[in-house]
């Protein structure tokens, strides 16, 4: 193939596409370096034979079954864990890389738990098809705001206290709070099927089930994976999340003890200089993070960056992030593996 020729198209299928997260991925792969090939789309029975436009083309939603991997480069799976868990070695097996945006493999061993800004490189240790986990939300938005400052000095203790919006339990929950504004507006009772409460003018614990220690699964996540990412399992993380009445962005209050000495201004200029990330530290004109100007944003945003005066003089650092969860939190993150994945490939391919 000579260098002007295209690069070999890939042929990609999409597992939970009717989904919040699912339909962002057709915007974010409309934008991406992926030379996408054949595209097929999966959801679930009562949407089979529905046509719905998706990353630029009309497709027609089909249902999982035997074989129907076969000729697929790449499967984005977002349609939850039980299904993950039944289908994403079936992929495998019919020739597909995957990248899973459910829990399901994040603590599997051999199974890489990836952030591409933060640990892509492990991708490149690859060399035939296999899952590649996408990390949780919340984990991957305050991993984009606090690793700069680790890998410079060591984070001994992470406390994270989430705002995390309805979007992170799905398009039915964000239509749920749309539907109670309107409601409310028009002095009618408030439906609360999906996340069995009011969410609009109120925060509440996370919906997830919550163990015998008190924490919840998503305080647990926060732990887990930060440990497995950077590949310290001596870091202490501690969690509260919290759901808040906004549609779709995550924010997130970081407080760090750090091994070593940083000042808040040297933490903004690692800051401003990371990948995925946008420093909004405005404190003149008390502009920082938001989830209203996260949404729909690639970035991280990262700001109310002060050393925190209950600590000793330079260990101690206090930040505010605010991601969009459904895209860097899931949809983006997926489609940034594939491209790690492939664009070596693809570029081989077309030297050859």
């Amino acid at each position: 193939m000579s260098m002007t020729e295209r690069p070999p198209q890939i042929n990609v299928a999409i597992v939970g596409v009717t989904g919040a997260v699912g339909q962002e991925l057709g915007s974010v792969l409309a934008q991406s370096r992926l030379p996408i090939g054949r595209l097929r789309v999966f959801a679930s029975e009562r949407s089979q034979g529905r046509t719905i436009e998706f990353a630029g083309r009309q497709c027609t939603c089909e249902v999982l079954r035997e074989g129907c991997f076969e000729g697929s480069d790449l499967a984005l799976f977002s349609a939850g864990k039980s299904i993950s868990s039944q289908w994403c070695p079936r992929a495998v097996a019919e020739g597909a890389w995957v990248v899973d945006n459910s829990s399901c493999f994040r603590m599997t061993p051999g199974v890489p738990l990836i952030v591409p800004e933060i640990n892509g490189a492990e991708l490149s240790e690859l060399n035939e098809p296999g899952i590649i986990a996408n990390p949780n939300c919340s984990t991957i938005i305050a991993l984009m705001a606090v690793t700069p400052i680790h890998r410079r000095v060591p984070v001994r203790r992470m406390v994270v206290a989430t705002y995390q919006a309805a979007s992170g339990a799905g398009a039915a929950a964000m239509h749920e709070l749309e539907q109670q504004a309107r409601d409310f507006a028009a002095g009618k009772s408030l439906n609360t099927t999906v996340l069995g409460r009011q969410c609009l003018f109120n925060c509440f614990s996370h919906n997830s089930a919550i163990g015998a220690d008190g924490y919840n699964e998503e305080e647990r996540k926060l732990l887990h994976e930060t440990r497995r990412i950077w590949g310290d399992s001596q870091v202490r993380v501690s969690a509260t999340c919290v759901r808040i009445p906004t549609l779709r962005a995550h924010a997130e209050a970081i407080n760090l003890t750090l091994d070593g000495s940083m000042t808040a201004e040297e933490a903004r200029e690692l800051l401003s200089r990371a990948p995925g990330v946008r420093v909004v530290d405005d404190r003149e004109g008390n502009r920082f993070p938001e989830p209203l100007a996260a949404t729909g944003q690639d970035d991280v945003l990262v700001g109310r960056i002060r050393a925190d005066m209950g600590q000793d003089p330079g260990h101690g650092l206090e930040l505010f992030a605010a991601g969009d969860q459904i895209r860097k939190g899931a949809a983006l993150n997926a489609v940034q593996i594939a491209e790690l994945i492939f664009a070596p490939r693809t570029a081989l391919a077309a030297r050859a």
